[in-house]
């Protein structure tokens, strides 16, 4: 026989082994023989030499030839000799592979699981610590616009101000990332213990920096705004449909009092959930009128009687108020929020010493961040001016605290805003200091001789000067209206602000202008330098009457006289050479 037929027959023999003749052996090899009836078929191949070395070389291979041998099964054989020569039994290994390929997935999976995971942790750190510029390039390019326009501009919004490096950086620091509902000591989170501290410290140095004593008066630092503030001592105190009595805002009164318009719409949520009827001041000398006040408040009966207001330039009768809320039962709320930082410093008359309860901003004369805070009285009532001993109980204590707390949180508010009573804290240490004393006169000199310059020069001022850190200029005998002289300034890089002048049609056309003296003292300026400024301010208007007369009073056609007019390009040019002498604080060059 000779090879081709061996391989024939042999691959007949084990191809049909399962027949019954089939149990002799062939040549000297007995394995054959034992093979079992019930063994599955199995191959048998003829090696040659070359096949011999071929599988040698990919046994030391590790049984891999490229990507070819990655798409062949695994064998293992067994030789022996059949005629002379060697033959292989191959038997699939069809475990041994699937595991072999597995682990190969599996350690590929792993390194790209690694490889994912630092591409992840690399690009979050990439996003994380990226600068403004970097990150987004136009919301970078839009505020350093503004960075110039507040450097060249002149800021007389009287409830403006610019803050110092501390409360900047306060405002933007890691505080912002933490949650804190509720009070200190009593938080809904874990992980408020140096939050407590910090608001804790902020309640303190409010106290103290108004002179008051703790056993006697509270305070929430916590609000968002002044607004904010007044509603919560509202929701705190009364019921929805409950009567409250604010300046009314022609007069000078603030919106969060309870504004309706002259046609009964309700600007303010005040006003939506509560029924206000306002006072209002005498519309010939531009003082309230405390006479009409009494006699409003008496047939009313408000629940809270609201003093302060937001463009009202002198002061406030604190004693004739307590008489009149005494009279018809209210609570007595002041609104401070334009004159804190002269009440702080002694300025001018203490609501603290008649109101019970008291709110401000943080942002306008304290130079701290943009929020609210409330103080409200605490311990035994006083008994009333007038009232019989028999007829009060002498151990009657205020009920304010629990209720105004209350009405901040949860009822209004979410968790508060920790970088903000940071802040607030230390332009608060700021308040108690000499020099922040020394900044308020100033401020209140400046007030005064811009009022001087601007009655000198003819203008008509609501009361005829001021007593705080602001005027109100009156220019209806101008023919100007606020909108028009407002957009005049703003052109030429001035700011102020369009105000209702009482007897206007303040609602669509407000009369006059108000202007603050708090942000331009704050860089640095005298009375000298609002002497200069009344010069630009009465140029301005001018500027405002000369366009009018030439283009006309509607606004499209008023607004087309402004473009490219060479005077309005002078005085912005000379604006912005005399304010750029002035630093900024926080910023940095």
């Amino acid at each position: 026989m000779d090879l081709s037929q061996a391989r024939s027959s042999l691959s007949l023999g084990f191809h049909h082994h399962n027949s019954p003749s089939h149990h002799t052996s062939i040549g000297d090899n007995n394995s054959i023989s034992r093979q079992s009836s019930s063994t599955p078929s199995i191959p048998l191949q003829l090696l040659d030499d070359e096949s011999v070395a071929t599988a040698v070389v990919d046994k030391e291979k590790g049984g891999s030839n490229g990507n070819n041998n990655e798409m062949k099964e695994e064998e293992e054989g067994e030789k022996f000799k059949i005629l002379g020569h060697e033959m292989c039994l191959k038997r699939r290994r069809e475990v041994d592979s699937s595991s072999s390929s597995a682990t190969s997935s599996s350690k590929r999976a792993v390194s790209n699981e690694q490889q994912s995971l630092e591409a992840r942790r690399a690009s979050v750190r990439a996003w994380s610590n990226q600068p403004l510029s970097v990150a987004d390039p136009d919301i970078h390019e839009i505020m350093e616009k503004e960075k110039q326009r507040q450097i060249k501009g002149i800021e007389l919004i009287a409830s403006e101000n610019f803050v110092c490096k501390a409360v900047m950086e306060a405002l933007g620091s890691h505080l912002t990332n933490k949650y804190s509902e509720g009070a200190p000591g009593a938080r809904y989170y874990v992980g408020n213990q140096y939050i407590d501290q910090i608001e804790l410290l902020c309640c303190q140095r409010a106290l103290t920096a108004f002179h008051l004593d703790s056993e006697h008066w509270g305070v929430n630092v916590q609000p968002y705004s002044c607004t904010s503030a007044n509603f919560a001592v509202y929701t705190g105190l009364l019921m929805p449909k409950d009567r409250i009595m604010g300046l009314d805002s022609p007069s000078g009164g603030h919106l969060s009092h309870g504004y309706c318009t002259p046609s009964g719409k309700k600007v303010s949520g005040a006003s939506i959930f509560f029924e206000s009827f306002p006072y209002k001041v005498n519309p010939y000398t531009g003082y309230i009128d405390y006479d009409k006040l009494e006699d409003r408040a008496i047939d009313f009966r408000p629940k809270i009687l609201i003093c302060g207001g937001s463009s009202y330039p002198r002061e406030w009768d604190y004693a004739r108020f307590r008489q009149i809320a005494d009279k018809c039962g209210a609570v007595l709320m002041c609104d401070m929020a334009h004159i804190s930082g002269l009440v702080a410093v002694k300025e001018c008359i203490s609501p603290f010493d008649y109101c019970d309860v008291v709110t401000s901003t943080t942002h306008k004369g304290l130079r701290g961040p943009r929020g609210g805070i409330v103080f409200y009285r605490k311990g035994l009532k006083p008994r009333k001016r007038g009232t019989l001993m028999n007829q009060v109980d002498e151990n009657e204590e205020y009920d304010l605290e629990e209720r105004i707390n209350f009405a901040v949180f949860p009822s209004l508010q979410g968790g508060p805003h920790n970088n903000h009573i940071a802040a607030l804290a230390i332009a608060l240490k700021q308040v108690a200091t000499p020099e922040y004393k020394a900044y308020m006169q100033q401020v209140k000199k400046n007030a005064q001789a811009l009022a001087f310059a601007l009655t000198r020069r003819k203008c008509r001022l609501v009361t005829g000067g001021t007593d705080n850190h602001l005027v109100l200029w009156d220019l209806r005998n101008l023919g100007l209206t606020g909108k028009t002289y407002e957009k005049v300034c703003e052109m030429c890089h001035i700011s102020l602000n369009k105000s209702a002048i009482f007897g206007d049609n303040g609602a669509i056309s407000p009369g006059g202008v108000r202007i603050g003296t708090p942000a331009m003292t704050t860089r640095g300026c005298i009375e000298s330098d609002f002497e200069t400024i009344a010069d630009f301010l009465l140029r301005a208007a001018q500027i405002a009457s000369i366009v009018q007369r030439e283009h006309g009073k509607l606004q499209k056609d008023f607004l087309k006289g402004l473009q490219n007019n060479k005077d309005l390009i002078d005085l912005r040019n000379r604006v912005e050479a005399f304010s750029s002498q002035f630093a900024m604080p926080a910023f940095d060059f």
